[in-house]
């Protein structure tokens, strides 16, 4: 297995000048060449699917279905969805017609943005890089990438192989620590990308370029007591165990209503017994590891410190990197556990009132990359959802919505901003140039903006106006409307007995508001609403106004 190799510092300017000479040769112009790089990629994994398994386990410890699941068979299948419709996505856009500007053929065009700069995380070390890089090269980018030293033997790998399978004028990598991670920095990019938020912003700030962040934070989970508890307590322990918690929208902490606490821990319980049936998650191979000695006292500290209940694991092993997965019940909000972002095994359970006080605590603190709530009740679903912002909103499950094909995945506010995967890695890379063709007969129609101005001239640049849409009389309702609010009504005057009435809405229950059972207690008040402005007496339904 290579050992990595870290890149001489000033070595890295002339390899992005190299990708910048690769870009000018226009070689990722033609989508076919595109779609060679990106078949490239797809085998360059395939071909070392076992070593790279093996990589990940020295690295993460991560067992080798949570590798096949989380990374590797995703990649492999983002790459193939890119290669797939690169095609249809790199056309040029032709825009809908406009009686004004038809006539100078509106054309955007979807150009590459030249040389970009993806850096790598350390947690998934393969989807988190090679996904941005895929959309970089469908969208005619050259790259340059930056892969976590943290993992060694992953980026080690992943430089052998990955240089034996691209054209060097395409795709290269640089491997460093902090030096070499200032020194990329330092240099221009047409875009860049990363996870190491505020140093790679401001460092792109400075050269003005644009910038995708895709940073995490506390992703907290809402749990309601309409949920199947059990299907709950097997996803949420599935979802902070996965790589040993390291993932960018692992649940981080729950909300519960008080009196249902008690009732989500022993489903717990009985998970983790289902789990890890003799309680030992140590055994190389059932569950991951820490990357690091200093991420695992970090972790530890923040165990250590905290006032909640620890119900399950608990234990630290610095040198080993392990700690089990730890569940933590009856957790404050100013405990040690929800001060930041865990990024680690340890889930911890905070008891609220209700659901209402849940939303408010969630909407008290940043913007996170990913909300979930568990519940049968779609009103209580809706009700989170509607009220709350973050990058990401699952019901129901957890660490999935990053590999839903044909959806962005990205954070808002502190939790990060643009998008990738799928197409939106490619529109992340990619330069909407609009275009127009002026020809000469058009100053027959915009002679006027010609001097010398005249009052002539100003009253033709007001014909461009067109028409508005009707003033409005006043604000919206809130709500809506009501049927017989709105600015027109049908009217038909029907002559009919009660007895005839009624049998009209058993048979016809639409025509009013829906259900007869809902509708019968109401159907005096609607009709004497309605009917008064065209009877004096309106004390009898013998006559009435029938709205429909």
């Amino acid at each position: 297995m290579a050992e990595l190799q870290f890149t001489p510092v000033d070595d890295i300017e002339k390899i992005r000048d190299d990708l910048k000479a690769g870009f000018a040769s226009g070689k990722l112009r033609d989508i076919v060449y595109r779609k060679y790089q990106l078949t490239q990629l797809m085998y360059a994994v395939k071909d070392n699917l076992e070593a790279f398994e093996q990589t990940l386990q020295k690295d993460l410890g991560r067992p080798i279905v949570e590798s096949r699941l989380l990374e590797l068979v995703a990649i492999i299948n983002e790459f193939k969805n890119l290669h797939k419709n690169v095609d249809k996505w790199a056309k040029p856009e032709k825009m809908p017609f406009s009686l004004n500007w038809s006539p100078m053929k509106p054309i955007v065009r979807k150009e590459p943005k030249g040389t970009v700069l993806v850096i790598g995380p350390f947690n998934y070390p393969l989807w988190c890089s090679l996904g941005p890089v895929a959309g970089a090269i469908a969208a005619g980018c050259t790259v340059l990438l930056k892969p976590s030293e943290q993992t060694p033997a992953t980026t080690a790998l992943l430089t052998e192989v990955i240089h034996k399978y691209l054209d060097h004028d395409v795709f290269r990598i640089v491997n460093g620590g902090i030096p070499e991670t200032t020194k990329v920095l330092e240099l221009q990019w047409d875009h860049s990308s990363g996870r190491v938020g505020k140093i790679v912003a401001t460092a792109a700030a400075k050269h003005l370029t644009p910038v995708t962040l895709e940073l995490g934070g506390k992703s907290p989970v809402i749990v309601d007591s309409s949920c199947d508890v059990k299907l709950t307590a097997k996803r949420l322990l599935w979802g902070k165990a996965a790589n040993a918690g390291q993932t960018c929208v692992a649940p981080d902490y729950v909300l519960v209503p008080r009196d249902f606490q008690d009732t989500l821990v022993n489903a717990f319980k009985d998970a983790y017994n289902e789990f890890y049936p003799n309680g030992d998650t140590s055994v190389a191979g059932s569950y991951g590891r820490l990357v690091s000695e200093a991420a695992t006292e970090r972790v530890g500290k923040m165990i250590q410190g905290s006032k909640g209940n620890i119900f399950a694991g608990g234990s630290i092993s610095k040198d080993t990197k392990y700690i089990p997965p730890t569940l933590v019940k009856n957790v404050s909000g100013d405990d040690s556990l929800m001060t930041d972002e865990i990024f680690g095994p340890v889930l911890p359970i905070v008891p609220v009132e209700n659901i209402d006080e849940a939303i408010k605590y969630v909407n008290d603190r940043p913007h996170p990359l990913a909300l979930y709530v568990f519940a049968k009740d779609n009103q209580v679903k809706k009700k989170i959802l509607e009220n709350t912002q973050s990058g990401g909103f699952v019901a129901n499950d957890v660490l999935l919505l990053p590999g839903a094909e044909g959806m962005p995945f990205g954070g808002t506010g502190s939790s990060g901003y643009g998008f990738h995967t799928g197409k939106y890695s490619f529109d992340t890379f990619t330069h909407l140039r609009s275009t127009l063709d002026s020809p000469s007969w058009v100053d027959l129609v915009l002679s006027f903006r010609f001097p010398p101005y005249t009052d002539k001239k100003a009253a033709a640049a007001l014909k461009m106006l067109g028409s508005l849409p009707s003033r409005p009389k006043g604000p919206p309702g809130v709500g809506g409307n009501s049927w017989w609010g709105k600015g027109f009504i049908v009217a038909l005057a029907v002559a009919t007995s009660r007895e005839e009435l009624r049998s009209l809405f058993d048979f016809q229950p639409g025509i009013l508001l829906g259900s007869p059972p809902l509708l019968r207690p109401f159907v005096n008040i609607i009709f004497f609403k309605s009917a008064s402005a065209f009877f004096v007496s309106v004390n009898v339904l013998d006559a009435t106004i029938l709205c429909i």
